[in-house]
């Protein structure tokens, strides 16, 4: 089976313009030799400008060179290990693990480089007026909005989840004005998810994506948080990139809180308080302990 990438470049040779079609040709003949080459290598190659090339990266739904760079190296090597990109079979537990730990911390460092571009300013006001914030996301993805449909509700805002297609088609069809989408999506090329954002933008619902700002998602979203982390989802399972996706989100958790003030802070405390003396809430009390504990 072909990289997704390769499929994708095929699924868009219809609608480019002649400068980039020579691109796509000679990507598709000379992959391996592109996986290694500058960006003005690529387009000498092409016999293009070094533009046509990044639009033609834009067009494809991909941040630029770099990220189709990241793609094509991919598409020229199988992976040693399925386990995580970083790690192979012979690597120690240690080894393994300082790889992993590693990989999630520079993910969080290049998120937070990134943030002063993102729209939690734009984002806050329609949230806190919001009659509804509807999370979404499919596979993985759909862990994270769960987790954020948790943490959100408690500051007194309707949340839901739409976790499968058919939900979130049958949600977008019936959105409303005063309707949040939060889409979490690291590909952005879901082409149904695509097409029911822009559903329910039709309807005046808003649509905050968090996804690379050039793909398709991205564009049918009013605003994106243009969250990218550098891992090949089509080979392994998500890890660096759902750490980040999580972080956005409880940053902007806590920025709708203190746009909400008094009122955010009353929820939390009662929220929390409603939890301190269920078996939920505390430790089941064990006959002895307190005499045994030191």
């Amino acid at each position: 089976m072909d990289h997704p990438i390769m499929a994708r470049i095929q699924m868009q040779s219809s609608g480019l313009s002649p400068a980039e079609a020579r691109v796509a040709d000679w990507i598709t003949d000379y992959r391996r030799d592109a996986a290694g080459m500058t960006l003005a290598e690529v387009a000498t190659a092409a016999d293009v400008s070094e533009p046509t090339v990044i639009r033609f990266c834009r067009t494809l739904g991909l941040n630029g060179f770099r990220e189709l760079r990241s793609h094509l190296l991919a598409a020229t090597h199988t992976p040693e290990s399925y386990l995580h990109q970083h790690v192979s079979r012979d690597d120690s537990t240690r080894t393994a693990l300082a790889k992993v730990l590693g990989s999630s911390i520079r993910t969080l460092i290049d998120l937070a480089r990134t943030t002063d571009d993102m729209p939690f300013e734009e984002a806050v006001p329609p949230l806190a007026q919001a009659r509804q914030i509807i999370f979404v996301g499919l596979g993985a993805s759909g862990y994270v909005a769960r987790d954020a449909c948790h943490k959100f509700f408690r500051l007194g805002i309707p949340c839901s989840t739409a976790l499968d297609m058919p939900t979130v088609l049958q949600s977008a069809a019936i959105a409303e004005p005063g309707y949040v989408y939060i889409v979490i999506s690291q590909t952005g090329h879901w082409p149904e998810l695509v097409k029911a954002m822009q559903t329910a933008g039709n309807n005046r619902a808003a649509v905050f994506a968090i996804t690379g700002r050039h793909t398709p998602l991205g564009r049918a979203a009013r605003l994106v948080f243009d969250c990218h982390a550098a891992e090949d989802t089509s080979a392994f399972t998500p890890m660096s990139s759902r750490l980040a996706h999580l972080a956005l989100l409880d940053a902007l958790q806590v920025s709708l809180a203190l746009h909400l003030g008094e009122a955010a802070e009353r929820r939390l405390r009662l929220a929390k308080r409603a939890l301190s003396g269920s078996a939920v809430g505390a430790e089941k009390r064990i006959p002895g302990a307190e005499q045994k504990s030191t």
